[in-house]
């Protein structure tokens, strides 16, 4: 008779056989909540009795011998208790408390050195009763063992406290009190499996992985042949392009446990932690393969060794030598793959990236604008378009936005609609969340005339410049309606995708930049901060053409800034060649500026327009804005 199969159900619940009687679970041991009873009433029982000691309710009140001695002779004495020169006792009638408020019976006093009364005749004069012991007995010797046991109680409290505490990231802990619960697959609810339906614009990268989904699936095809699969897959890529969408899918494909991780869940206080944590995520996926472990933002600690200025017993630098570890142990028959992402992958250390540990590394850039397009038909799945809806026309305008971007603006588009009480979202949905996405939310500011002026001529020299410059990206639009941070913008997308950029291109890219700036200066006179973020552009700019991309004759055809990379391993420029990259920026920013007020000086009337029309209008559209400047798009030369 062949065993019975266990069916699936909860891997955590023990299965029996119908009928067969259950087995006896293990005895139930004292609950950690007892234990933590005990130590508290103790904690009680001592605090209480200290203060009753020191602050109990005791109505004894000290008087002065003179007092205490008229007591005696007027026979008010009753009982008298003494050790030494001290004297406690009790009146027989209540007296008032000398120079206070209220009465007194039990007092206390403190006979004088010097006093030669006959105090010993009085008392048995009088017929007191005498005794010679402390009203406050000594304390017993179980209560004085407990308070010279308390401090180290308290101590052992505190090492249980930091013991369990540790307990789960150790592995088992300081001493081993208790494991944290291993790590459990990721595993999708039903129909919510992610494939690489779910991905699009990437098509290159897919092809890349797909390998490892039919190696996951068909490991002896590979073995036959003798062939190894990758033992990791590094995704590398701007924040946003898919790395972790990627992922899934492969684990969807192929159908197998996938475990998912942030690196920096590995890095803790205590030195050590991180690695076994390591250890026991690669355990666990040994033990269901073949799977896939997925960790994000592997940079956070697979940053390069030895040049950050801290040794190598340090957490980060022990949770890297335990992944090192565990991905050389590797080997094609164990079927477990690991996929990593980051978008540095620059400074990552060499031991990680090189063959027999990430032999892969996969590059995820932007969508093209078919990739776009594609992205766009996914993330509209479930979303009612107008039948006008052109998504290749939406695509167009959108260069350099990643996947999570698209999502990002099909998501704003619907909140649109919603608010707008449509039943379907539209072109002009899709145009205002772009706007909103690309230029930030409108803000209702109210504006004095005279800097609402002032934007308009700024934004003007923006968009003249840019509409003169040879080869410049098309202006698009021009507002002065406060969005987001600024109060006016200027929108000059590319027409098409721009993978690499020539010389004239960049500086005309500065002295369009510079045209806010400049027509405030050719205008009235003075310029103002509202060209905090047109610097910036500008400094990135002049930045790379100089210091990266050998667009200098002074300085030369190096990379005269070191790279993230090479900073990460020490290297940095001397200071004679920053000193001339600063001094080559400052030229070139200076010449760009110079050309930007000729330009706008040579064209005022053209931007007199231009200003007057923001005005009177607040945005000017793409076909407007040219109508109004006199240029027309097919006059301009193409650089």
């Amino acid at each position: 008779m062949s065993n019975p199969v266990p069916p699936r159900g909860n891997p955590d619940q023990p299965w029996r056989a119908e009928g067969t009687p259950p087995a006896p679970g293990p005895k139930r041991k004292m609950p950690g909540g007892w234990g933590r009873l005990v130590l508290t009433a103790i904690a009680v029982f001592l605090i209480t009795d200290v203060l009753l000691s020191f602050f109990g309710g005791s109505d004894t009140k000290s008087i002065s011998y003179t007092e205490f001695s008229n007591q005696l002779n007027a026979d008010n004495i009753a009982k008298l208790y003494s050790k030494g020169e001290s004297i406690q006792g009790e009146l027989k009638a209540k007296k008032p408390i000398p120079d206070g408020k209220g009465d007194y019976t039990q007092f206390e006093t403190q006979r004088p050195a010097f006093a030669n009364d006959k105090l010993w005749e009085t008392l048995a004069k009088n017929k007191v009763t005498v005794t010679a012991e402390p009203v406050v007995k000594e304390r017993s010797f179980l209560y004085n063992l407990l308070i010279s046991l308390a401090p180290m109680l308290l101590l052992v409290v505190l090492w249980i406290f930091i013991a369990r505490r540790m307990r789960g990231a150790m592995g088992g802990g300081m001493g081993g009190f208790g494991r944290k619960a291993p790590p459990k697959p990721v595993v999708p609810e039903e129909g919510k499996r992610t494939t690489f339906e779910d991905v699009a614009g990437i098509d290159e990268v897919e092809a890349e992985l797909t390998e490892i989904v039919d190696f996951l699936k068909n490991p002896d095809a590979y073995r036959r042949l003798g062939a190894r699969m990758p033992g990791g897959v590094l995704l590398a890529g701007p924040p946003g392009t898919g790395k972790t969408l990627l992922a899934r899918a492969v684990a969807g494909e192929a159908g197998v446990p996938f475990f998912s991780a942030s690196a920096s869940e590995f890095i803790e206080m205590i030195v050590g932690v991180g690695a076994g944590r390591v250890r026991e995520l690669f355990a666990e996926a040994r033990k269901v393969a073949p799977s896939i472990i997925f960790i994000d933002e592997i940079d956070t600690i697979g940053r390069a060794r030895g040049g950050g200025g801290m040794g190598g017993h340090d957490e980060r630098e022990q949770t890297l030598n335990q992944i090192l570890t565990e991905m050389d142990g590797f080997s094609g028959s164990e079927g477990v793959v690991v996929i990593a992402a980051t978008n540095r992958a620059d400074i990552l250390d060499k031991a990680l990236t090189r063959p027999g540990r990430f032999d892969r590394t996969v590059t995820v850039s932007p969508p093209d604008r078919d990739g776009r397009e594609a992205i766009l038909r996914i993330h509209t799945r479930r979303i009612p378009l107008a039948d006008d809806v052109d998504l290749a026309q939406v695509a167009r305008t959108t260069p350099g936005m990643t996947g999570a971007d698209l999502a990002n603006l099909a998501n704003e588009a619907a909140l649109l609609a919603v608010k707008r009480k449509q039943s379907v979202v539209g072109p002009a949905e899709f145009s205002d969340a772009l706007e909103k996405v690309q230029l930030g939310a409108e803000r209702p500011l109210v504006m004095p005339a005279e800097e609402r002026r002032r934007t308009a001529f700024h934004e003007s020299g923006h968009a003249l410049l840019g509409m003169l410059q040879p080869g410049a990206d098309p202006v698009r639009k021009i507002t002065i309606v406060p969005r987001g941070r600024a109060l006016g913008v200027t929108l000059s997308p590319p027409d098409a995708d721009r993978y690499a950029y020539t010389e004239e291109y960049l500086r005309g890219r500065i002295i369009g930049a510079l045209g806010g700036m400049a027509a405030e200066q050719t205008v009235f006179g003075v310029i103002t901060t509202g060209a905090e973020n047109d610097l910036e552009q500008v400094t990135g700019i002049v930045r790379g053409m100089v210091g990266r991309w050998g667009m200098s004759e002074r300085v030369g055809r190096l990379t005269a800034i070191p790279s993230d990379a090479q900073q990460a391993y020490g290297l940095s420029a001397a200071p004679a060649t920053l000193d001339a990259v600063d001094n080559e920026m400052r030229r070139i920013v200076d010449d760009c500026y110079e050309e930007a007020c000729r330009l706008l000086t040579e064209h005022r009337a053209q931007l007199d327009a231009l200003a007057e029309a923001l005005l009177a209008n607040e945005t000017l559209e793409e076909d407007e804005a040219y109508r109004v400047a006199g240029i027309t798009r097919l006059d301009k030369p193409v650089g």
